[in-house]
């Protein structure tokens, strides 16, 4: 079985975001570590213990400029096959759409049987990546899956709703969105960093998929908190202050 999984370069999550002079950008240079987006390595853990399973090839995607080559080589010392890299540096700030139609082209060449991506890409992504790429290949999509079972030509996925769980079946090929309790994925071992190295990076042109109808305007973060307030005096006092504050400045009551 072939299996392409979509990969995010991203910031590490931990990294303090700083605001480029340009007002629309990070600041890459304050950004010391980017990884695969959490959520997509759910999806490679995936792909791996499938192709683990029984054979096949897993083949990794990402989208940007040449520094995601860093990120691709961290799939690939996880233990996927080779890579494809959509090289275009106007995709780093994509709508959902422009990134989905750039991947569709990919997956379209590869024709694998399973697609796989994180239920979400961290910073502009909003979830809507992986729904928009099934909707362009015309394949069944199942999103926020915790639990994954391949039955020959079919699927069924589980997924965490509100007091319950959805399962939902359908025919490959098809697009998951993975949700963290799915796996836990793996650490590169020293001999996959190494073999990574030797593993192959297809570039690829991104064409009119680069355009998207997004545009960045500016971008800030958010204000810092106001400091907290402590009110002070005897329980009843301060009760009353309590509920004068919160009717007449907060104006929640």
């Amino acid at each position: 079985m072939k299996i392409v999984v979509c990969i995010k370069h991203v910031p590490d999550t931990e990294t303090k975001i700083k605001v480029a002079g340009d007002g629309v950008s990070l600041d890459e240079a304050a950004v010391s570590k980017w990884i695969i987006s959490p959520y997509d390595e759910y999806a490679l853990e995936q792909a791996l213990l499938i192709r683990e399973a029984g054979e096949g090839e897993v083949v990794l995607v990402s989208l940007g400029g040449d520094a995601v080559q860093a990120t691709l080589r961290q799939g690939l010392a996880m233990g996927a096959d080779r890579a494809v890299l959509v090289k275009d540096d106007a995709l780093a700030k994509a709508d959902g759409l422009a990134r989905a139609k750039a991947l569709a082209v990919v997956v379209k060449e590869e024709n694998p049987e399973l697609v796989l991506l994180g239920k979400y890409g961290v910073g502009t992504d909003e979830a809507q990546t992986g729904p928009m790429l099934a909707e362009i290949l015309g394949q069944p999509h199942a999103g926020s899956v915790s639990k994954l079972d391949l039955t020959g030509d079919g699927f069924t996925a589980e997924r965490d709703i509100e007091g319950g769980v959805e399962v939902q079946q359908g025919s490959l090929p098809a697009v998951i969105t993975c949700e963290k309790g799915l796996n836990e994925p793996r650490y590169p071992s020293l001999k996959g960093i190494m073999a990574a190295k030797k593993k192959k990076i297809d570039f690829k042109e991104a064409g009119d998929g680069g355009a998207g109808m997004l545009v960045w305007e500016s971008m800030e973060l958010p204000p810092p908190r106001s400091a907290g307030r402590i009110i002070e005096g005897e329980p009843q006092e301060a009760a009353r202050e309590l509920v004068r504050l919160l009717n007449e400045e907060k104006k929640v009551i």
